[in-house]
């Protein structure tokens, strides 16, 4: 999920902490009503966001705090003999109040963040984490889990129900109740300070984000930039009192920027600034917290026994170890290595045919003249697909190919509260008109928005006294925005992550387990892409387009033509993307794979570069200072993971396209009942088998990247 990074990710001890509380009891024992302490009189019990204010996250937490540990107290001190309804069972289901709180809290402070709700989220995360340990740490409470899984093969339990008494017992194991007392008090204050550090990192990456503008007076130093972009950056410029146009490091501003603008200084001052981010030296330079994270995280590791992070880690993957993960980055290397020589070969003898006289292309010429190449081999730029774009039928189409593939609808809805005016709402139904899920859309940067796009829930999916409890599902984006004269028109990057991140929604809004902590997107790391990734295939689909790709202007369908273009340019420079992708992979596990070397950032890198890097070492920049997804989000020791899941959405896409692509029922059935319902309940690889008929093969990925025949 750059996908980044949800409650899940972050904080993975409270996904097995959930249950229902009587809100309405709480409500009467409260002097205020705290939203959070009270019943949610909504449409679907959405959250109340209209009420909400940061004064209520730290009573209502601490509330919480209270509530969840008389439950885990009633559990401890239970006379009866353990058995999975009275510890495996009310322990998963403990814990809901906490719950409430924070998925709203970590959300916002994501996608609508301000000054103060980052100290309240810093005051927020030693109180969460202390909570966490004295659960998993507690001698009496995991005797009791003990107890139980010592019997599983006597319980009979259905496989969900398996699953959660395994995953309850490694929650434990895997998190110091094994320890000594001297061991869990080490554990509490290395997971305390990881908490406290992934904060910080994420923070002075958003500082830094924000920070930076690039304001551009003459017109001639525009050059290049298509009117869409001048459009947007002069808007920026207006709406931040500024004259003349505003760049920012924004993704729908620094993105053109890259690709279109002729004034290479300027490309050159807004990479750097972009790859520079964390990395200056000052109040928000995250090199010391990189440090001290790559260690605590291998002394965490070592304390539980294991040789590093990542061996920690990728024992509950789908990979399963990290010989196999270095095996598999390794071996794409080998293919993609080679082509990306080739392409950047091929780029190099372009740019120099059109006036670059360097001896080698840097990497701020990479987009630029990526896309002018591109457009001359299939004539084809953003420029000329954009007015297909538009948000609103884009969002319109990918609704439309879920209807296509599971029967499910949306209806908007205006009633449901949100926390900025421009979030969307939907009830969404099943193909039989049954409630399924209220899906909230937020699509355009925002000064209190990190950057990226991801998918939240602030409701899992459960269900608990014959009720199946349906999710609340947030996709969130940075798109670009419309301007005085255009809607807003997405470039076909934009149109691919707004189909990845409704992926991960479908996973969210489908779900259909017992136990919340096993639903939906509660899957292994090197899994969760997949829903997400396999969305992505339908964005070159002739039917799939030609469902939402409509001339904002005309209403003309996509031509065929320009559906050959984008077909045909989809492995454009793709050993070079993917080369891209490894490198990330291949950071994450030096850091995470082996003893700390204590080398500094940019030995690191280097070394990583040697092997999966083409363009020329520059001084003053590093990715590991902004790389939010391994040291702010979920995605240590599992970056590989967006690789590993391409594998397996090229094999399944395969199988949709085998027997009639968006007409292929049993595809999309075996899909929807083995993957998308399914969640966590069961082990990946077994999933998916259920699902294709047999394991993954790495050949339809390498084929649809151009990198064997």
């Amino acid at each position: 999920m750059n996908k980044q990074l949800t409650f899940l990710a972050s904080i993975t001890l409270l996904v097995s902490l959930m249950a229902a509380t009587s809100f309405a009891q709480l409500a009467v024992t409260q002097q205020r009503q705290n939203p959070f302490l009270s019943p949610y009189l909504t449409p679907h019990q959405a959250v109340p966001f209209d009420k909400i204010t940061n004064a209520d996250y730290m009573p209502a937490l601490r509330e919480a705090l209270a509530q969840g540990r008389k439950e885990v107290e009633a559990i401890v001190k239970n006379p009866d003999k353990p058995t999975f309804a009275n510890t495996i069972v009310a322990l998963d289901r403990s814990g809901s109040l906490m719950r409430r709180v924070t998925q709203v809290m970590y959300n916002l402070s994501s996608a609508e963040t301000t000054p103060e709700l980052q100290k309240i989220v810093k005051q927020a995360s030693p109180m969460i984490t202390d909570y966490t340990n004295d659960i998993t740490l507690n001698p009496i409470l995991y005797a009791r889990v003990k107890s139980v899984y010592e019997q599983r093969a006597r319980l009979k339990l259905d496989q969900e129900s398996s699953m959660l008494l395994e995953k309850s017992y490694k929650l434990f194991a895997r998190n110091g109740a094994n320890l000594d007392v001297a061991g869990k008090e080490r554990l509490r204050a290395i997971d305390k300070e990881v908490a406290q550090l992934s904060l910080q990192f994420g923070e002075n990456v958003l500082n830094e984000t924000n920070e930076f503008k690039l304001i551009v007076s003459d017109e001639k130093d525009l050059a290049g930039l298509p009117n869409f972009v001048r459009d947007a950056a002069k808007a920026t410029a207006k709406k931040m009192g500024q004259e003349g146009y505003l760049f920012t490091l924004q993704a729908p501003s620094y993105g053109p920027f890259m690709q279109y603008a002729d004034n290479r200084a300027l490309r050159q001052k807004l990479f750097m600034a972009f790859n520079a981010r964390g990395y200056h030296g000052n109040k928000n330079d995250n090199s010391a917290i990189i440090d001290k994270m790559v260690n605590l995280r291998y002394e965490r590791a070592n304390l539980m026994g294991y040789k590093t992070h990542a061996d920690f880690v990728l024992e509950e993957r789908m990979a399963g170890s990290r010989e196999k993960v270095q095996s598999f980055l390794d071996e794409l290397v080998t293919y993609a290595r080679p082509a990306a020589e080739r392409q950047l070969a091929e780029l190099t003898t372009y740019a120099r045919a059109h006036g670059f006289t360097d001896d080698k292309l840097q990497n701020w010429d990479n987009s630029y003249y990526s896309d002018k190449l591109k457009k001359e081999k299939y004539d084809l730029d953003d420029e000329v697909l954009k007015p297909y774009f538009k948000l609103e039928n884009v969002l319109n189409g990918v609704i439309t190919v879920a209807n296509k593939l599971y029967g499910i609808t949306f209806k908007e809805r205006t009633d449901i509260p949100v926390y900025n005016s421009e979030v969307k709402t939907f009830d969404v139904f099943d193909k039989d008109g049954k409630f399924l899920a209220v899906f909230y859309g937020d699509y355009f940067p925002r000064a209190g928005k990190r950057s990226g796009a991801w998918m939240n829930d602030i409701q899992g999916q459960k269900i608990e006294n014959g009720e199946n409890v349906r999710p609340h599902i947030i996709n969130v984006c940075n798109f670009t925005r419309a301007t005085d004269t255009k809607p807003s028109l997405l470039t076909f990057r934009e149109v691919i992550t707004l189909f990845h991140e409704f992926g991960h929604g479908l996973h969210g809004m489908l779900a259909n387990g017992t136990y919340e902590s096993l639903s939906g997107v509660n899957v292994p790391w090197d899994f969760v892409e997949l829903p997400s990734q396999v969305m992505e295939n339908w964005c070159y689909d002739p039917e799939a387009l030609k469902l939402f790709a409509k001339h904002y202007q005309t209403g003309e369908v996509i031509p065929n033509e320009l559906i050959e273009k984008i077909r045909a340019s989809q492995n454009f420079l793709a050993g070079l993307a993917n080369l891209r992708q490894l490198r990330f992979g291949l950071i994450d596990l030096y850091y995470h794979g082996q003893k700390p070397t204590g080398e500094s950032i940019g030995v690191v890198e280097n070394k990583v570069d040697s092997v999966a890097n083409l363009f020329p070492h520059v001084d003053g920049i590093a990715s590991s200072p902004s790389f939010t997804h391994i040291f702010n989000g979920g995605y240590s020791a599992g970056y590989y993971s967006y690789k590993w899941s391409e594998v397996l959405d090229a094999d399944a896409f395969e199988f949709f396209k085998e027997k009639g692509g968006l007409d292929n029922k049993a595809a999309a059935d075996s899909f929807r009942k083995n993957v998308l319902e399914k969640g966590g309940s069961e082990k990946p690889m077994e999933l998916y088998k259920k699902f294709r008929g047999r394991e993954p093969s790495p050949k339809a990925m390498l084929r649809r990247s151009g990198l064997i025949l």
